[in-house]
């Protein structure tokens, strides 16, 4: 009964300083940073041109102030793996600020290159890892499920940079619709708090867990201004950040294979993109009439409104089955 009281308390600070938070944010950002949607979105996105982006501001800071706010209240204790996830939220988060910016000072969608961002993406990802394993992290890969434990040594490292890089990359890829990345994320993450607050062997998983249950309650309080039809975009500040966030959770909980299955959305939405580049570069054709996958069903006639529900309800049974595995069985 204390897991849940501490859950529902956790969502519920996240939430009401989220939504206040909001208040006070949506009409600054409507100044300073309203997006330029793409010319190659179908012609009712382009409604949506000078709606403020940089809205994951909305869910990072409140989210940061009520982790402060449990820690001075001496609810939660500092560990060193929070202060690793953390350290992933805020870095990422200030990496897609700078796209973010970028891209309203030059007021077209051209902010950081491909690969000026993958290069910042893969440098936070190497402090993660030093700081990781200088924490005492053994380069093992566990598959509690199916009692399998790896020894990867070197290859280790590799591995995390590239499920970091990629878990990052994946929320930003499908960040295309009003609400479908936060709420895909919402679910996402209250998946790995219980996860987390199962994993007791690792030091500061419990306060791990309290972490994604305030994101949870911040990004509820976020999606009161991004559901369809949005007054802000979580822009690359948001995306980019949940994204490592969540891979770095599920690193430090040891359930690297389980984010598989709770980002199984994110990894579609990403495979459908590298098909459609293999099929251009090789074949000469395209696969898909749209990429990201969400655009696809745009261009099939689906509503915006339809796709986001299909997605966050695929969504929700991938989530609930790796909760049953990743605690239960």
């Amino acid at each position: 009964m204390l897991v849940l009281t501490k859950a529902v308390l956790a969502m519920m600070i996240g939430f009401i300083i989220a939504v206040v938070f909001g208040l006070i944010a949506i009409p600054l950002l409507k100044r300073i940073a309203k997006q330029k949607v793409s010319l190659y979105l179908e012609k009712k996105h382009r409604e949506k041109d000078g709606t403020p982006t940089m809205g994951g501001i909305i869910f990072i800071i409140p989210t940061i102030i009520t982790v402060l706010i449990l820690l001075f209240m001496n609810k939660i204790e500092f560990s060193n793996n929070l202060l690793i996830v953390i350290f992933v939220f805020i870095a990422y988060a200030l990496l897609g600020f700078i796209d973010d910016f970028l891209i309203i000072k030059r007021k077209n969608n051209i902010g950081l290159t491909e690969f000026q961002k993958l290069i910042g993406q893969f440098l936070i990802a190497l402090i993660f890892f030093y700081i990781y394993m200088k924490s005492g992290a053994e380069p093992v890969l566990d598959i509690y499920t199916l009692g399998i434990r790896i020894d990867m040594g070197w290859f280790y490292g590799i591995f995390l940079l590239f499920v970091l890089v990629a878990s990052s990359n994946a929320v930003n890829i499908t960040d295309g619709l009003d609400g479908l990345a936060g709420g895909l994320s919402v679910m996402a993450f209250l998946a790995f708090g219980l996860i987390s607050w199962n994993s007791g062997a690792i030091a500061g998983t419990e306060d791990i867990a309290i972490f994604c249950f305030v994101l949870v309650g911040s990004l509820l309080g976020f999606l009161v201004y991004n559901t369809h039809p949005a007054k802000v975009f979580m822009g690359d500040t948001g995306s980019l950040s949940l994204g490592a966030t969540l891979a770095s959770v599920a690193i430090i909980s040891k359930h690297e294979i389980t984010l598989i299955v709770v980002a199984g959305v994110f990894v579609f939405e990403t495979l459908v993109c590298l098909i459609q580049i293999f099929s251009m570069v090789y074949l000469k054709k395209k696969v898909f009439l749209m990429t990201p996958f969400h655009h696809h069903l745009e261009r099939k006639g689906w509503d915006e409104r339809d796709i986001v529900k299909f997605f966050w309800v695929i969504g929700l049974l991938l989530s609930m089955s790796a909760i049953v595995f990743g605690v239960w069985i």
